[in-house]
Order: structure tokens, then C-alpha cells, then sequence
């Protein structure tokens, strides 16, 4: 399986809520890097670091991503760019929110992922309901 590939299957584990098969594609002592503001952010390492990730994710915000595009940029990254369209747990805020996924593949698995998306416009999602 190419890179592309694998990082197709995890999108499908992702809407599918599939953890396990989203976590067979990532290297033990993978990487995922998102804005420390954000509730689910910050830099997080190993098996252990991407389950507390996705926990705390899915603990703030329902979601699916809409791909604008998936490409690889080069032997070792795949780019990824669409919108992330969902609600928040807290007040059941809608948000339509861009995003771009930054790919680094080594020997088939995920090294790194960094979650890139308009911070901004989630943080304000977030907030509304809140005091």
C-alpha cells in the first residue's frame, strides 16, 4: 500500500469511527502536532499521546472532514486540505472550519501528522455558549 493510500484508509477509519484501524497506521512513536490553543492541541507522541489526541478531540467537537484535495507532495508527505464540518459537544455550536493535514510517512505508517486549521474561527465556535 502507497502512502496515499494509507492515508485514505485513515480517513475512512476516521468517519467510520474505526480506532484501531486508524492506530495501525501509525508508527509507535508517531507525532500529531495541532495548535496548543485548541482544547485537543498541543504535540503528542507515541500510541499513548494519539489516543489522549483523539479522546480529547471527540470529547470537544463531533466532526467529519470534507477533502478539498489529497495529494502526495513528495516521497515521504501527503497533503490533505478541506474543511472540517461539524458540531461542539458543549452548546451543539455548528462550525464549517478549514483545515490542511500535513502527512509524513516512513515504511508505510505515520511518523508525523500536523493538524493545521483556521484556529480562529474553531476557538470561537467553541466559546459561543460559554461565560
Amino acid at each position: 500500500m502507497g502512502n496515499l493510500e494509507v492515508v485514505q484508509e485513515i480517513y475512512r477509519a476516521m468517519a467510520e469511527r474505526d480506532i484501531g484501524a486508524m492506530f495501525e497506521r501509525f508508527a509507535p512513536d508517531c507525532v500529531v502536532l495541532q495548535d496548543p490553543r485548541l482544547p485537543w492541541g498541543g504535540r503528542w507522541r507515541g500510541h499513548d499521546g494519539l489516543g489522549e489526541f483523539a479522546l480529547t478531540l471527540v470529547g470537544a467537537i463531533d466532526s467529519q472532514v470534507h477533502m478539498d484535495a489529497i495529494y502526495e507532495s513528495d516521497v515521504d508527505h501527503v497533503v490533505q486540505f478541506g474543511r472540517t464540518v461539524g458540531t461542539t459537544r458543549e452548546h451543539g455550536t455548528p462550525f464549517d472550519v478549514h483545515e490542511m493535514h500535513l502527512w509524513r510517512l516512513r515504511d508505510g505508517l505515520v511518523a508525523e501528522a500536523h493538524f493545521a486549521i483556521d484556529t480562529e474561527r474553531m476557538l470561537a465556535a467553541l466559546a459561543v455558549g460559554s461565560s
